[in-house]
């Protein structure tokens, strides 16, 4: 007799809150579907809040999602747990209309490579030295051609930072610190570039000032291989990062110099310069007081940022010692629609053009080129270096290696898989002792796609592998070569490849 009791009391209070909701929701004014539709029209809000999730598993098919398709993520994933990635009964690509799909011509006597020269890290340094060109004390050769993009502490959580960072150590990959400065989760055993931004964290004073003794202060005792100058990013170009509040913790604010609680907005641009000669000025005082290699990172606008930039640095007595294009469909944690949606090119439209700037002034042979936005698919990374490209930097594909499932929360801290979050609750399953091995089986598995695709082109580095070995389907349905349509003159693109003994 009690249990009925229980059971009706149960009802009556969940009857009385369905009561008071749809007397609420009917005279609410804020929502006219909950007006119209009281109570029922919940379900609407409920299911647009997990539509990403409905799309990804139900909806979609295996290409047609964005930003990356089911495919995608599972090659990611497959390379993440280190499987055999091979599937059976052939392509269900459209192959023959989808307009820019990408082709690689493979040669008729591919590079007959020796299995046993092939080790479990596949080996893949890159063509050129970083900083070579501009004499700098610390110049090195980095030892791989794929590195873990720029991604702040605060935009991801300590543990995916760390899982990315022991990642990056087992894979032997460079780690991009982003702009948001080294915090302790930086601090395992990957080498880093540390990232200067317009806020300048980690390098700024009392008043957000740039300041060099700070700078050199934060680097001193970290394994920093270079320093990259920010000045926009594929998916907010034009536009100051932003570092919602609900993710500026205590630690993060500290590391920062910021209030915790508040949004953090970096500037639109940088205080320290103000045009392409005062910007040489300034990377030249930071080569010169620290010794390291300096580059920069941008989206790309208009052009007469790159063909200024070009012709001063053909004297040879100024000049950045990397450039990181990243195309307009890269990633962040947070971003207004128009900007991800609108501003800056393509990376495929954007990379060509700073290309010839340079190679105008003969200066290819004197510049690292990187690449970022989606080209953390072989296919896609390979047409990259077929361009120019000297390695190729990857951000969302290293957090899907360790569990990102595309939900697209990060502007909300309540990533559910603890990625993109600063929350300790949602961060409590994600292990950086197991996660950190996934995302190293995918930076190498992702290294063993390109030098399998570069010897299948009959060459044995992707720096060799040319625009005219990769054809793209034009809008027309018609196929040309990345050389035609781009118009690069004979030799752009192609590098001497380093020695990997």
């Amino acid at each position: 007799m009690q249990v009925i009791w229980w059971f009706l009391g149960v009802c009556g209070v969940l009857l009385l809150a369905v009561v008071a909701l749809a007397i609420y929701d009917l005279l609410q004014r804020k929502h006219t579907i909950l007006r119209n539709f009281p109570v029922l029209g919940h379900l609407r809000f409920a299911l647009e809040g997990i539509g990403p999730e409905l799309r990804q598993y139900i909806v979609t098919d295996n290409d047609t999602e964005r930003p990356f398709s089911r495919d995608d993520r599972r090659w990611v994933y497959e390379a993440a747990k280190a499987q055999d990635g091979n599937f059976g009964f052939g392509t269900d690509n459209d192959l023959e209309s989808t307009p820019n799909y990408i082709f690689i011509k493979q040669a008729t006597f591919p590079v007959n490579a020796d299995p046993a020269a092939d080790t479990d890290t596949w080996r893949a340094p890159m063509a050129k030295v970083i900083g070579a060109a501009r004499n700098r004390r610390l110049a090195f050769r980095p030892e791989s051609i794929v590195n873990i993009s720029s991604m702040s502490f605060g935009a991801l959580g300590a543990r995916a930072i760390e899982s990315l960072n022991r990642g990056a150590r087992l894979a032997g990959c460079l780690h991009g610190t982003g702009e948001g400065g080294i915090s302790p989760a930086h601090k395992s055993g990957g080498d880093l570039i540390f990232q200067i931004g317009t806020g300048y964290f980690g390098a700024r004073d009392e008043f957000g000032a740039f300041n060099l003794a700070r700078l050199i202060e934060t680097i001193g005792s970290e394994p920093v291989r270079g320093i990259e100058i920010k000045l926009s990013q594929g998916a907010k170009p034009g536009l100051g990062g932003v570092l919602p509040g609900i993710k500026v913790t205590e630690e993060i604010a500290r590391l920062r110099g910021i209030p915790a609680g508040e949004t953090c907005h970096s500037p639109a641009r940088h205080s320290a310069f103000s045009d392409v000669d005062s910007m040489l000025d300034f990377l030249e005082m930071i080569a010169e007081e620290t010794g390291l290699p300096v580059g920069i990172k941008s989206a790309v606008g208009e052009s007469i940022f790159w063909s200024d930039l070009a012709r001063l640095m053909s004297t040879r007595q100024r000049g950045v010692d990397w450039i990181t294009i990243d195309g307009g469909e890269g990633g962040t944690g947070a971003a207004p629609l128009p900007f991800a949606d609108n501003v800056a090119l393509p990376f495929f439209d954007a990379f060509p053009r700073v290309y010839r700037c340079f190679a105008e002034q003969s200066l290819t042979d004197d510049v690292i080129f990187l690449g970022a936005g989606r080209l953390g698919l072989p296919a896609r990374a390979l047409a990259g270096f077929s361009l120019g490209l000297d390695g190729v930097n990857v951000g969302r594909e290293a957090m899907l290696s360790i569990g990102c499932i595309q939900a697209q929360r990060c502007h909300t801290g309540s990533c559910p898989t603890g990625v993109a979050t600063s929350s300790p609750w949602l961060q409590r399953g994600l292990d950086p002792s197991l996660k950190s091995v996934r995302c190293a089986n995918y930076l190498i598995g992702l290294r063993r796609e390109l030098m399998r695709l570069s010897r299948a082109c009959g060459v044995d580095h992707p720096s060799l592998v040319s625009p005219h070995m990769v054809e793209f389907r034009r809008g027309d349905g018609g196929l040309m070569s990345l050389a035609e349509i781009h118009d690069y003159q004979d030799g752009w693109g192609v590098r001497a490849a380093p020695e990997l003994g």
